[in-house]
């Protein structure tokens, strides 16, 4: 076991082969055959699920994937293209012998749960997401905001994106300035999330991240590559409205893109809502799933 995985009571840790590489997924509740499959969003691994897992374990095996390159899995230079991602979640839910799961994700991972959703409905009961936005958001609507997003543009540069994240400061900065409750983000708590980041191979795949959607796949996306398809899965999607880069405004939930999605917005909350109102995304899942 590494000696920097942070530690929560009941949860337990293995590395699954997959697709030839080697991901870490965290456990919690084993024994139960309901499963719920949590995805971390950027810039965290696992352990933003360190509230969700012990309050779900009573009923449910939580499990929690390293996505690749971040927290304990491998780390490839390559392969960092959102359906790759899905590609990696599907193949990893193979080995681990699940056939069908209830979805958590959050940031890049609630984006890649849109896409599993989409792609495999059949295995995914039902899907909470925290913090993103559908991939059918139309241009028109998009344009005035993306000045929001300037961030990205710092991050996916190969050299600037790199030392930001190898600084170990620049990860601490973010989580706490996207935040509006501030109390969750002790020293320790941000020392598991940048620590990590600020390995090279894991800085690298950060820019990666956000260079290959910038570069390659948010093009498509504006003209509509999965506006065309339509959301099978029960979704519910909660919102810190005080998120100064995403906007619950641009979800659109309606019936030709959904079939079953309700918004709820969040006061008093900003864009890492597992971490500042984990009490309430633990109601809303056992409400949901049960």
């Amino acid at each position: 076991m590494p000696s920097d995985l942070p530690e929560v009571a009941g949860v337990s840790h293995r590395w699954v082969e997959a697709r030839g590489l080697r991901f870490h997924v965290a456990e919690a509740g084993a024994g139960n055959e309901e499963v719920i499959l949590c995805l971390h969003g950027w810039p965290q691994h696992w352990y933003e699920w360190r509230h969700l897992m012990p309050a779900l374990a009573d009923r449910y095996l939580v499990v929690a994937l390293d996505q690749r390159g971040f927290g304990w899995s491998e780390a490839t230079r390559r392969g960092y293209e959102k359906e790759n991602l899905v590609d990696d979640v599907l193949a990893v839910l193979d080995a681990l012998g699940i056939e069908k799961v209830k979805l958590v994700g959050h940031d890049w991972g609630a984006w890649v749960g849109f896409l599993l959703c989409l792609r495999e409905p059949q295995r995914f009961e039902r899907y909470l997401a925290l913090n993103i936005l559908p991939p059918w958001v139309e241009t028109r609507k998009m344009l005035p905001h993306l000045w929001r997003f300037w961030y990205q543009w710092l991050i996916l540069s190969p050299s600037i994106g790199y030392r930001l994240h190898r600084s170990g400061k620049f990860v601490p900065k973010v989580l706490v300035g996207a935040s509006t409750r501030r109390e969750p983000w002790d020293d320790a708590t941000l020392h598991a999330f940048a620590d990590n980041l600020a390995e090279p191979d894991r800085a690298r795949a950060c820019v990666q991240m956000y260079r290959v959607f910038n570069l390659r796949e948010i093009g498509p996306i504006m003209r509509g590559r999965y506006a065309g398809q339509r959301l099978q899965v029960p979704t519910r999607l909660l919102f810190g409205v005080d998120d100064a880069a995403l906007r619950p405004e641009l979800v659109d939930t309606s019936s030709r893109y959904a079939e079953d999605m309700h918004l709820e917005r969040v006061e008093g909350c900003g864009h890492f809502i597992a971490d500042e109102r984990p009490e309430l995304i633990a109601e809303r899942a056992r409400e949901f799933f049960a």
